[in-house]
């Protein structure tokens, strides 16, 4: 549920796609992974088969590597199973959301190694588009990378870092975000891959991405990407590109 998509700050709550009614304190929600509707279950398998063979090309190795070592398949995936999992190699674990939830909420749970998921998925109507993310896009874009050590201190440190610069700089925070987390690439042994969220969870923007020309692949500069206007509702025109992931700990100014 990354920041750019934050429109929780500037909507009515019944305005909302997901189900906010119960919801805790700190914006979580139970998953109740049981009552998945058969149709549901079909949803995430066509999202899941496609995606996965996108990524198996297009994916840097640590993307790859989550997938495998957290058995994500073919049914949608329990958060509880997949904690047991995930907690013994970063210390991070997954909490439910109803969907878009303050910027306050979603930076508190980061700082504490907490991802927060959306527990509602699209239907097969919106396999191509969404305008919230969803279960799919939390889960399959973000998680697998929560198990790379790096990666995963990166999150937590943006989390606190953007509790530390406060309400003032929240578009420079997100547009690191949206550069990096959401849309980032990077430059391997293997050739560029991709490890953004936004990219992995969109069979149109992982090919955009990675092979079409006249886009533009930028070295990674934290100081620029905070300043690069982004496309929310349309293929990237740019993406910054990593040569490794430890890049991505390196303090950056928010002014």
């Amino acid at each position: 549920m990354p920041p750019p998509y934050s429109t929780y700050e500037h909507r009515p709550l019944e305005t909302l796609r997901g189900d906010y009614v119960g919801m805790a304190p700190d914006w979580t929600v139970p998953q109740h992974a049981d009552l998945y509707s058969d149709e549901d279950q079909a949803v995430w398998r066509m999202l899941v088969e496609r995606q996965t063979a996108l990524a198996r090309r297009h994916a840097c190795d640590e993307f790859l590597d989550g997938l495998d070592s957290l058995g994500i398949g073919a049914a949608i995936p329990d958060f509880e199973t997949i904690n047991a999992r995930l907690l013994p190699l970063t210390g991070w674990r997954l909490v439910g959301v109803p969907g878009l939830i303050p910027d306050a909420a979603f930076y508190d749970h980061l700082a504490n190694r907490r991802f927060p998921v959306t527990v509602w998925i699209r239907s097969r109507a919106e396999l191509d588009y969404l305008v919230e993310p969803d279960l799919f896009h939390d889960f399959f874009g973000h998680v697998p990378l929560l198990t790379d050590p790096v990666f995963a201190d990166f999150m937590q440190a943006y989390g606190r870092r953007a509790i530390e610069a406060g309400s003032g700089n929240m578009d420079c925070l997100a547009r690191l975000y949206w550069f990096t987390v959401e849309f980032g690439l990077i430059r391997t042994a293997k050739g560029l891959k991709a490890y953004g969220a936004g990219i992995l969870s969109s069979a149109a923007e992982v090919k955009h991405a990675i092979e079409d020309q006249g886009v533009e692949r930028l070295p990674f500069d934290a100081t620029l990407a905070m300043q690069r206007p982004y496309e929310i509702d349309k293929l990237q025109p740019a993406y910054f590109v990593l040569d490794d992931f430890r890049q991505l700990l390196d303090r950056p100014p928010t002014h």
